[in-house]
């Protein structure tokens, strides 16, 4: 199942009219909710509205009061990053990088491919201005004569960026998802606990092989880091190593530099440390499977880890990503001798797991499980406002953690579980793997 209208409809929709309200863009009732396709997970947390901006909205929007800068090409395309481009290149001057316009407005160029040097150098603006390089940093393709040497130079001295191979910093090549999201955590004290997760394994001493920069990309998920395109707006989602826009990178940081104080406590909390408990030999398998889905974008529909597209006979979804039942079903589900066929490169076959969103999942539930009777390959089931009726499922992977994605994070994490939301909202666990 895949939400349908996404390319009509990447013009006109652009955000969560509840984030566009709160913040103070428009006034209510200024922008009107546009059409969505009702097939998919409605689940996830709160499902995000779109919305569609006036002329009047956005020139609001523009000359907000609290900066006297002007940016003369952030359009309706762009509305979703306008607070973010405000506050890094209009508040502070983190990303504002081209000169002003005759007349006095700024370019932002929110739709062009972020480059490591300009990255570099909004990184240690926002986050270390006072810096000083490491002075045997040195690069075998940015002379120390540059005027951004100076920027990439603090970033990898900082442990921020990684020098690429043979000494090359790569100053303009784009910024990947993947790249941002090791900085910015990286820049959030956060090193240590990404080594933790990066280091997952199980109390036997069972390890894990995980993608690059796993760890950071949980957490970036975690924290928010990455916008979340609404529902039929998809297009607008980026992967791990899909390059990122200005207005992505605008997103991510304005994101790491207003997070509550909570924020990057609450993770360490989480994190450090994390074990799992012994996994058999198929619980090892679906969890190893699993994780290397991280970082992954939460699709309204979504159901398909392949670069590939999916077979049409599927729903033909056009880019990965998933949505919460989507993950559970490619984690778990068995191939059906058609069109859904992953076992191989899976490496297991999968068990009977037809039902494809959360409510028909928890409805063919013939023994619940409580909380403390989950087992690795549990679903879980929640009821996440609390009118009686399973929108959200994730796989349970033991000692409090699950395989997750939701919208709120925006993709696919290792969810903690243990309390909080999820735990305050848990109905039920389904045994899927046998004894």
């Amino acid at each position: 199942m895949t939400p349908g209208g996404g390319s009509v409809l990447r013009r006109i929709v652009q955000t969560v009219l509840a984030l566009s309200l709160a913040s103070g863009w428009l006034t209510a009732g200024a922008p009107t909710a546009a059409a969505t396709s009702d097939i998919g997970e409605d689940g996830s947390g709160p499902r995000q509205l779109a919305v569609v901006y006036s002329a009047d909205a956005l020139s609001r929007m523009r000359t907000r009061a609290g900066t006297t800068i002007r940016f003369s090409d952030v359009g309706l395309e762009h509305a979703w990053a306008a607070t973010a481009i405000r506050h890094v290149a209009g508040t502070y001057a983190w990303m504002r990088d081209f000169p002003a316009d005759d007349d006095g407005s700024y370019p932002f160029k929110p739709a062009k491919i972020e480059t490591r040097k300009y990255f570099a150098r909004a990184m240690v603006k926002a986050f270390a201005a006072g810096a000083t390089a490491d002075p045997s940093v040195r690069f075998t393709d940015l002379d120390p004569s540059s005027p951004w040497h100076r920027w990439a130079a603090i970033a990898v001295t900082q442990g921020w960026m990684k020098v690429a191979a043979e000494g090359r910093f790569a100053p303009d090549e784009p910024v990947t998802m993947a790249t941002a999201h090791r900085g910015l955590i990286g820049a959030l004290g956060l090193r240590s606990t990404a080594s933790d997760l990066r280091e997952i394994h199980t109390a036997a001493g069972q390890t894990f092989r995980v993608p690059s920069n796993f760890g950071s990309l949980v957490l970036g998920l975690r924290l928010g880091l990455r916008y979340n395109a609404p529902t039929g707006s998809e297009d607008l989602d980026v992967g791990p190593t899909d390059p990122l826009s200005r207005a992505q990178v605008a997103y991510s940081l304005f994101r790491a530099t207003t997070l509550p104080a909570w924020g990057v406590p609450n993770m360490r909390t989480q994190y450090d440390g994390i074990e799992l408990p012994f996994l058999g030999p198929k619980r090892y398998d679906m969890v190893q499977w699993g994780i290397r889905y991280a970082g992954y974008p939460y699709v309204w529909g979504g159901e398909w880890g392949f670069d590939r597209p999916e077979p049409s006979a599927l729903g033909g979804q056009p880019r990965s990503g998933f949505d919460c039942s989507g993950i559970s079903w490619w984690i778990l589900r068995a191939d059906d001798g058609g069109s859904w066929d992953i076992a191989p490169p899976r490496p297991y076959a999968g068990w009977s797991l037809p039902q494809r969103t959360s409510a028909e999942m928890a409805r063919l539930t013939t023994n619940e499980l409580r909380y403390g009777r989950l087992e690795p390959g549990d679903l879980m089931f929640y009821d996440g406002n609390d009118d009686g009726v399973v929108d959200h499922v994730d796989t349970f992977i033991g000692n409090g953690f699950a395989l997750d994605s939701s919208s709120t994070p925006g993709g696919v994490t290792i969810m903690w579980v243990g309390d909080g939301w999820y735990r305050d909202h848990f109905v039920y666990g389904r045994r899927i793997l046998p004894a």
